[in-house]
């Protein structure tokens, strides 16, 4: 990035900051340093900044073309121009009132017809009245896709488990390794099992094979070809594929080029989660989506959650040197959130040229990894706390649970916010011999001892508290996170909506399967020929 404000920015970033002294000197900074939204609060006042480096951050986001990218965005512009594609996921959950038209198209009524079939089918099945082809009523939903047509159903699935409400279980298969989708169908009963193959394309390599497997499970067990055509179902853009397939027409909901993979929950990929809430709490989730679009597209940039959050990142990867993030969500229910967040992230913003096709001479996206807590304070919290790594971290909570354990949860938000006041606060070298001396150690033993257990504290996090995790707030949380993405992209000038990086693997790996199944003959390079050769001795 190049520009005076960054100039500045660069030199604030050589500047010594302790956050211990910031905190000491500044009793209103957390104060300062907190926005609130939708009832979220997000608390960013651990993170290494000062009001001077804020303000330049500020302004940084001011003179980028954030205001006109986002407007474009929200109008269906085809802002992704390596694919010449609209980004229109926040269509999705628009007003049903609002216009959307798009290549002289109504939106509104593609949308309206696509989530009316979900919703006749979701009535279906919870009420029992879908019969499998003996006659018994569907007991499990088999969900068949792969990256943002998996990961998206199945974090918020976890996320929003208290509220499940469905008779019909649902089980997930995505990776082409066989033992998943073999586990998965093996307690199974093809009879009382329906199965939706999600695919744009219905030939994406992982998804064809799981599919073609479990119609295979569902022929080996005497079901026919009406069998078939009565319990599968499929989302995708394809239907002539998913027809030869076997998928009856009537059976296929739409996929739209304008929503991007990893953009999809909202769209009929969000049919495992509408079938487990019910329909008015799928409609919730969409609503604390939209409620995020709104605050996101209207507030005021100081005060605009994606924009804060989207701003540290960048002062920590460009100014700071920072290379991973930390997502740290203190509920059991979101532990499937970093992964979420890793492929929003990562696939979005991993890039190493702009929109124009130039090489960038600065990074993007992050490493983003993380766990539930507490048990990631058992594993890699040693590495946050003590490591010479700087790892920014976000943590999240729930303030209100459906449990009625209050205590746990009280001793899990205590260690929440004690992890991030450790990171911030460390511990000095006179404080590890003054704890030592105080439990009784000698003089030596402190001396020794102290370097060990001093800690440098300087960490930076966010926390972000949630009044409850609703359908409501998960769907305001994953849009927080969607326009994130979002506002860092514009400021790098890169495509965060194509990931043409995942091509190159896909298609170096039909000629190397077409030689380990002996289909054909093909010359690599000697470490590949080396693995193939290892892998047919067995």
């Amino acid at each position: 990035m190049s520009s005076a404000v960054w100039s500045e920015l660069a030199a604030l970033a050589k500047a010594p900051l302790n956050l211990r002294q910031e905190f000491a000197e500044d009793p209103q900074r957390a104060q300062r340093f907190t926005a609130k939204a939708l009832g979220i609060t997000l608390d960013y006042s651990k993170n290494l900044i000062t009001q001077g480096i804020w303000q330049q951050l500020l302004q940084l986001a001011a003179q980028s073309p954030l205001q006109a990218k986002r407007a474009a965005m929200f109008a269906g512009d085809k802002i992704n121009n390596t694919e010449d594609r609209s980004v229109w996921h926040v269509a999705l959950r628009a007003p049903a009132d609002q216009p959307l038209q798009l290549d002289g198209e109504d939106l509104q009524a593609q949308i309206a017809a696509c989530r009316a079939q979900m919703y006749a089918l979701v009535e279906q099945l919870n009420s029992r009245r879908y019969l499998g082809y003996r006659g018994e009523p569907i007991t499990d939903l088999v969900w068949i896709g792969i990256g943002g047509s998996l990961l998206g159903p199945q974090m918020a699935l976890e996320a929003l488990t208290p509220y499940n409400q469905s008779p019909v279980k649902v089980h997930f298969a995505g990776n082409i390794d066989g033992a998943v989708v073999s586990d998965v169908v093996k307690p199974l009963n093809p009879a009382t099992t329906l199965v939706f193959v999600a695919s744009k394309s219905f030939g994406t390599e992982e998804t064809k094979q799981n599919a073609l497997a479990v119609r295979q499970w569902f022929l080996d067990s005497g079901a026919d070809k009406a069998a078939i055509a009565q319990h599968f179902w499929a989302t995708s853009s394809n239907i002539k594929a998913a027809a030869e397939f076997g998928i009856d027409a009537s059976h296929i909901l739409p996929m739209w080029d304008w929503v991007g993979g990893r953009y999809s929950l909202w769209s009929a990929i969000g049919f495992p989660l509408c079938l487990t809430l019910g329909v008015a709490q799928f409609e919730n989730l969409l609503a604390g989506a939209r409620d995020m679009d709104t605050h996101f597209r209207d507030a005021p940039l100081e005060q605009n959650l994606p924009v804060i959050l989207a701003l540290l990142g960048v002062w920590y990867i460009n100014g700071l040197g920072c290379q991973a993030q930390a997502l740290l969500p203190y509920s059991h229910y979101l532990r499937l959130l970093p992964s979420y967040v890793q492929q929003l992230d990562m696939e979005s913003n991993g890039k190493s040229v702009d929109v124009n096709g130039a090489a960038l001479t600065d990074a993007t996206a992050p490493v983003i990894w993380g766990d539930a807590g507490t048990n990631g304070q058992h594993a890699y919290h040693q590495l946050l706390h003590q490591s010479a790594l700087a790892v920014p971290a976000d943590f999240i909570l729930p303030v209100k649970v459906s449990h009625h354990l209050a205590d746990h949860h009280h001793r899990l938000a205590a260690h929440c916010f004690a992890q991030s006041q450790a990171l911030m606060q460390g511990k000095t070298i006179a404080e590890a011999k003054a704890e030592v001396l105080a439990q009784g150690g000698s003089a030596a033993q402190a001396e020794f001892l102290a370097p060990h257990k001093a800690s440098p504290g300087n960490k930076p996090s966010n926390t972000l508290l949630l009044p409850e995790l609703s359908p409501y707030y998960l769907g305001a949380l994953i849009a927080l996170y969607e326009h994130k993405v979002f506002v860092q992209g514009v400021l790098w000038n890169i495509n965060s909506f194509d990931q043409w990086g995942v091509e190159l693997g896909k298609q170096l790996s039909t000629p190397i399967y077409q030689v380990l199944s002996d289909a054909a003959s093909h010359a690599f390079d000697s470490s590949t020929e080396q693995l193939i050769s290892q892998f047919k001795q067995g």
